[in-house]
């Protein structure tokens, strides 16, 4: 088969580039198994962080929103968003590619003139004169290696199963002060565990506890934009990656760190009064000892734990995509493995682009969520077609 287009990845930065693509008129390919990894990797009960605006899939027309498929099903609309209904929401959103979706994964791209060569993992070689990266973060769960020496099965990171309740009865130590580690260890807590919240931070921080910012009318507006991503201010800045590109790399990484910092949506402290919550603190040693871990913190205490779920982020690493080899991801020029990208998320190797939280360090934080497929999909369509790379 050979395609103009092969897009690796079948989230939703995924889907909504092919559904970009194809009105086009570019021959296209979606691969992967649609929303594989909202829907089995996440944590069962999960809510979305993101507003309801900033949650939809971006398609040309605006047809395929959170709300036209809430009407669709006449589905009550919620907020915060559950889990499972923006999973449904992702896979009624990949119908309307029909069968421009390939669910087989691609297990290496290779370059082959004028464009490359995938091979699939059951064998077959596809074609395409474009390959569009959509992969996801699951590769890059950052572990610390103070924990590297713990049996597999005695730690975990918070986005690598979906099974709460098995851990009903069970002592966990959740390591960091992010929504992942803090809705984790709510989620946690009402599935009968006993869980303990160990953070370096001094004091945790809550997203949007200050709602009157937002209440001030047309001020508010210059403050804030839809998407809701970082502070007063910055949250304007954001809302316009294409202007973020334009800014000196230090700038980008300040706005970019200021826009993420760790913190949990409003609507968790309620839940998690009743969780032990340890602050300012970090684990200097973690052995295990039986079916148990000894955890030795900076001041000296000592905790005995069943398991430890790791809420400590990611680290994007384009080397670390399985399916890129080393003589492809070597020709790729990065800032401390994100991909350097210019117009239309291209690389430094002609016909390969990037999109989704690889493209953040080039275009600014809101490539981290949902809500930058509008900017990452217009962009990165309008550039190939632009191009005239039709086979």
């Amino acid at each position: 088969m050979e395609f103009d287009v092969a897009v690796v990845g079948a989230g939703p930065y995924g889907l909504s580039a092919g559904m970009h693509l194809k009105a086009k008129g570019l021959g296209v390919c979606v691969f992967g198994e649609p929303m594989d990894f909202w829907a089995n990797k996440m944590p069962d009960g999960m809510l979305l962080r993101s507003p309801r605006a900033a949650s939809n899939i971006s398609d040309p027309h605006h047809a395929f929103s959170l709300e036209a498929y809430e009407a669709a099903f006449k589905k009550q609309p919620s907020a915060p968003l559950p889990l499972d209904t923006f999973v449904e929401y992702g896979r009624w959103f990949r119908q309307r590619l029909g069968t421009d979706v390939n669910p087989t994964l691609v297990s290496r791209v290779d370059r082959d003139s004028p464009g490359f060569l995938l091979t699939l993992q059951d064998g077959e070689e596809v074609r395409a004169r474009n390959v569009v990266v959509a992969a996801g973060i699951g590769p890059f769960q950052r572990k610390p290696e103070v924990f590297r020496n713990l049996q597999p099965l005695q730690v975990r990171h918070c986005y690598e199963g979906r099974e709460v309740r098995k851990f009903a009865g069970m002592r966990v130590a959740v390591i960091g002060a992010g929504q992942s580690a803090l809705e984790s260890a709510a989620l946690l807590h009402e599935a009968k565990a006993d869980v303990e919240v160990i953070a370096r931070e001094s004091s945790l921080r809550w997203v949007g506890m200050h709602s009157w910012l937002h209440h001030l009318g047309p001020i508010s507006s210059m403050l804030y934009s839809k998407h809701d991503v970082g502070p007063a201010g910055i949250s304007r800045l954001v809302a316009y990656p294409k202007a973020v590109s334009y800014l000196p790399l230090g700038m980008r990484d300040r706005i970019r760190r200021r826009a993420v910092k760790a913190a949990g949506a409003n609507w968790l402290p309620n839940r998690l009064t009743a969780v032990k919550i340890t602050t300012g603190r970090s684990v200097q040693q973690a052995n295990s000892v039986g079916n148990e871990i000894a955890l030795k913190l900076d001041d000296g205490s000592e905790r005995q734990v069943d398991h430890v779920l790791l809420g400590t982020g990611y680290r994007v690493n384009v080397s670390q995509f399985s399916f890129l080899p080393p003589s492809l991801t070597s020709c790729v020029q990065q800032f401390d493995g994100y991909p350097r990208l210019g117009p239309g998320f291209v690389s430094s190797v002609p016909g390969l682009h990037f999109i989704g939280a690889t493209a953040a360090r080039s275009f600014g934080p809101l490539l981290y969520f949902v809500a930058g497929t509008e900017f990452a999909s217009r962009e990165l369509a309008g550039r190939i077609s632009r191009n005239g790379r039709k086979s």
